[in-house]
């Protein structure tokens, strides 16, 4: 998408402020040299680290079980720190039921059965030789952003409420090439998609979804999958909800209809007002988060400020992102970066001068479909009060007068 003029204008005036301010110290006090620009270097390291300077970007990590289930709970990526669209592999939000798993690939084997007319088994090595395809999706636990549900607003960071969220570059191979080489029978309607973890997590699978655009992930970023996210295969399926990624996949099953697992009828099932609950309902909502600024920030005066975040839709790509800095009054279009990937983030930036008022920040998404983020008063009367998942209602952070950023209900 073309700059904007606005935008122009508020880096021609930011550009402008830098080099005032720089003007007003003297060239040789900012050239006298620091003092490691006089001694020699690290040397080199066989992985990478990042700088001991940003060691305090760490996830936000939760383990509702506490000592008796340290491997139980989630790890939210802190969005808030991030630029771009991209995930770093170690910091990407993780969501785990029993611990990870310290899985040898010599021995793991991944079983393809049920309604096929060949079983198949694969090891890891005859996986890596396929041929592989790579792409940008993003991965979210149906769960995230439920603590934007609690009575009063919560006053964590951004990445403490709505950090089950990642995107990353997977690469693997499309599940449909091993599903056609395994023979599916026509009365498979359904796969049964189960982790080697202690709890074998599982969850039913459509076939059409399948035979989509599902991969045998291998990869991510470039590299061998982190044991966090799966190591060494989990299934990838975009857009859906995190928990149908199964983690180190250990089979596949081909069914006649869902198995109905532990998984998916006791958790991740959507309460309604009536008492029932919605089943099976995969794909997550179009939604948005503004990042920067977010909640427990604090703008240092009034002047230009960028307004950043992230938008996402399992529904396919992200065509427009609205914001307003009057709490939904007047809306705004921001300028979109990776709007032309579907199921994948889209960064949005739009210029703001903040005049030293009071203001409420929102954000407001709709993809391709026509699907507009909702209000979250129109999101909570779908559902019963104890539901907590798949709540992609708009986020609001209100600006104080002193520049303090808290997240409000609006």
């Amino acid at each position: 998408m073309k700059e904007k003029p606005a935008r122009r204008r508020f880096l021609k005036q930011a550009a402008l402020l830098s080099a005032a301010g720089a003007s007003g110290r003297a060239a040789s006090q900012e050239l006298a040299g620091e003092p490691w620009e006089r001694v020699y270097g690290a040397g080199f390291r066989g992985y990478g680290q990042p700088s001991r300077f940003e060691q305090p970007v760490q996830r936000y990590v939760f383990r509702p079980y506490g000592d008796l289930a340290p491997g139980s709970g989630a790890a939210l990526a802190p969005i808030e720190r991030f630029e771009g669209i991209i995930t770093p592999s170690s910091l990407h939000n993780e969501r785990s039921h029993s611990g990870v798993p310290d899985i040898d690939p010599k021995v793991h084997r991944l079983v393809l059965h049920g309604l096929v007319a060949r079983p198949l088994t694969f090891t890891v090595d005859a996986l890596l030789s396929y041929p592989m395809t790579s792409r940008i999706h993003f991965l979210e636990c149906s769960g995230n952003s439920n603590r934007a549900l609690s009575p009063q607003p919560m006053q964590v960071p951004a990445g403490a409420m709505h950090g089950n969220i990642a995107c990353s570059e997977w690469t693997g191979i499309p599940l449909a090439m091993l599903l056609e080489e395994a023979g599916v029978q026509p009365q498979a309607k359904w796969l049964l998609a189960e982790g080697a973890d202690s709890a074998h997590m599982s969850r039913s699978i459509p076939i059409e979804k399948a035979l989509d655009d599902a991969i045998i992930a291998l990869y991510q970023n470039g590299e061998r999958l982190r044991p966090e996210q799966g190591y060494p295969v989990r299934l990838l399926l975009p857009g859906w909800e995190g928990n149908m990624s199964v983690k180190w996949l250990r089979r596949i099953k081909a069914t006649e209809g869902p198995t109905h697992t532990k998984d998916e009828t006791s958790k991740y099932t959507d309460l309604l007002p009536d008492g029932k609950a919605l089943q099976f309902t995969y794909e997550m909502g179009v939604k948005s988060v503004i990042t920067k600024p977010s909640s427990t920030m604090k703008l240092p005066r009034p002047g230009l400020y960028e307004i950043s975040g992230i938008a996402w839709s399992g529904a396919g790509r992200v065509r427009r992102v609205e914001v307003s800095t009057d709490g939904g009054v007047t809306w705004r279009d921001a300028v979109l970066h990776g709007e032309e990937r579907p199921k994948a983030l889209v960064r949005f930036r739009m210029p703001w001068e903040w005049q030293g008022q009071p203001a409420i920040l929102q954000s407001r998404s709709t993809d391709e479909k026509g699907s507009v983020q909702p209000a979250r008063k129109d999101w909570l009367a779908r559902y019963s009060p104890a539901n907590s998942f798949h709540n992609h209602s708009i986020v609001s952070w209100s600006v104080e007068a002193d520049g303090s950023v808290r997240h409000v209900y609006a």
